[in-house]
């Protein structure tokens, strides 16, 4: 472990999940780097061979669309947990509720009064003008008023070691199922000191959202289905493990039937009335009759249904307005609107492209930026100001012109570092955190752990699965401990 130690050369100027400025061991890892000082490092490697061997076994897969191939390949993981104490889980816990009530509460708003564009909070054209403002869901009632049943909150931590949202996601969250097989794995790696830790369970998950969702209809034991775009989708295999471990059907659209508005799933015995749709289809295909003409992937009609109150549609549609990375901005000041409170977890600071002011800002400070399309997803389109050539820049200055209110800016931040096995040797790689909150009729429960993203890559900032990202399990202990 000396070697390994000793070896270890912390990024400058970045807070490290397990090592202090002076390079001792934080409090929470204490006991667990006891173990590493007593493990022969063929044996973390050996480790390491397992579960790779196991999720090839259980095919847990991610297509990276980056290296131009577009092929499945096995999703990188890290033997070593991000652990997180209590004391500071609940504090990120009550934030990130905080924030989705503020969320789900803005989403009834701009679909119904307006009252947030009225005051003059936002400003209207961020809403009526954006892409994933759907016009279909206005004065359209929502089952118990609930939009965005699962959410996935993307949280940094910056030099100071203070935690801040990243992005919100809330229309077809991805990541749970790499959360509970690195939970799997790390059971298996760790059997003894995983109870010494009084690690917080995870795998009651699929359990949480199934008893989440049966509240969203006045109904004992209502059908679910999980619908996926199929085998092809870079998601399958979530989709998959979690229909089979929440004990529901996993069907495509050719597997559902309107009748009278009612949505039915073919079955061997026939027909069954459908009551809630977990949709991982975008809102762009999920009805040829309101969206997308040609698309084949969801059930013609089932807007009308779900507008008629017939089906639970699961996130709502119309949930990418509040996800929007130029709305990202405003929602402090939603908390503050809607909660009369003061936000628990603060936002990385945005600069608005179609702000001349903001945008000469971001330009003469480019090296210390990174710009971001607002409808970006997965890492893709963006442009971080300190790695690229003058000629990337100039060329991607002018696609942004072109219509920068479709662009954000923030500073480049150092994210925290977490230890990881790479080419036998013990190495720091940036992190982030995806916690899952699940949101029912009544209540809002987040996940006690998450995903957390690690980029493989060393010096890089992007943690994306789809651009090459591995993960980590997430422990959160309960001992009071704090992180320093």
């Amino acid at each position: 472990m000396e070697k390994l130690i000793g070896k270890y050369n912390q990024y400058p100027n970045t807070w490290d999940e397990m090592f202090d400025a002076s390079g001792g061991v934080r409090s929470l890892y204490q006991e667990f780097g006891s173990f590493l000082n007593n493990i022969e490092f063929e044996n973390l490697n050996q480790m390491k061979d397992f579960s790779n061997q196991f999720f090839r076994n259980q095919g847990v897969t991610f297509t990276v669309y980056s290296d131009n191939k577009g092929v499945e390949r096995i999703f990188p993981f890290d033997v070593i947990p991000r652990i997180i104490g209590i004391k500071e889980w609940t504090f990120i816990e009550k934030g990130i509720v905080q924030r989705i009530r503020a969320l789900n509460l803005f989403l009834r708003d701009v679909y119904h009064e307006q009252f947030i564009i009225k005051d003059k909070i936002i400003p209207p054209q961020l809403v009526i003008n954006n892409r994933y403002f759907i016009r279909e869901m206005i004065n359209l009632s929502v089952p118990k008023n609930v939009y965005t049943h699962i959410s996935g909150v993307d949280l940094i931590r910056d030099k100071s070691g203070d935690f801040h949202v990243l992005e919100d996601n809330l229309r077809t969250p991805s990541g749970v199922s790499y959360m509970l097989e690195n939970r799997e794995i790390t059971r298996r790696l760790y059997p003894n000191l995983m109870p010494k830790h009084r690690v917080l369970a995870v795998d009651n998950y699929p359990q949480m959202l199934y008893k989440q969702l049966k509240t969203l209809v006045d109904k004992s034991d209502p059908e679910i289905v999980l619908l996926t775009p199929g085998l092809y989708n870079s998601a399958y295999y979530e989709h998959t493990t979690l229909a089979r471990l929440m004990g529901v059907e996993l069907v495509e659209g050719s597997d559902l039937v309107l009748d009278n508005h009612e949505v039915f799933m073919k079955t061997a015995s026939g027909l069954r009335k459908v009551d809630i749709i977990y949709r991982r289809i975008d809102d762009e295909f999920l009805d040829p009759l309101s969206f997308n003409s040609q698309s084949v992937l969801g059930l013609a009609g089932i807007m009308e249904s779900f507008r008629q109150g017939k089906v639970c549609i699961v996130n709502a549609p119309g949930t990418g307005i509040a996800d929007d990375k130029a709305i990202y901005a405003y929602v402090p000041k939603m908390i503050q609107y809607y909660l009369n409170q003061e936000p628990i977890l603060k936002n990385i600071e945005t600069y608005q492209m179609d702000h001349t002011d903001q945008k000469e800002y971001v330009v003469n400070n480019i090296d210390k930026m990174v710009i971001k399309k607002t409808d970006g997803s997965g890492g893709y389109g963006m442009l971080m100001g300190n790695s690229v050539s003058e000629k990337e820049i100039d060329d991607y200055l002018q696609q942004l012109n072109k219509n920068p209110k479709n662009y954000i800016a923030q500073p480049i931040l150092n994210l925290s570092t977490a230890p990881c096995i790479l080419e036998n040797e013990l190495v720091p790689r940036c992190v982030d955190l995806r916690p899952f909150a699940i949101s029912g009729a009544e209540k809002i429960e987040v996940c006690p752990g998450g995903l957390t993203r690690v980029a493989m890559r060393k010096g890089s900032l992007v943690v994306n699965s789809s651009q090459g990202g591995g993960s980590k399990d997430t422990w959160i202990i309960n001992k009071s401990e704090d992180a320093q």
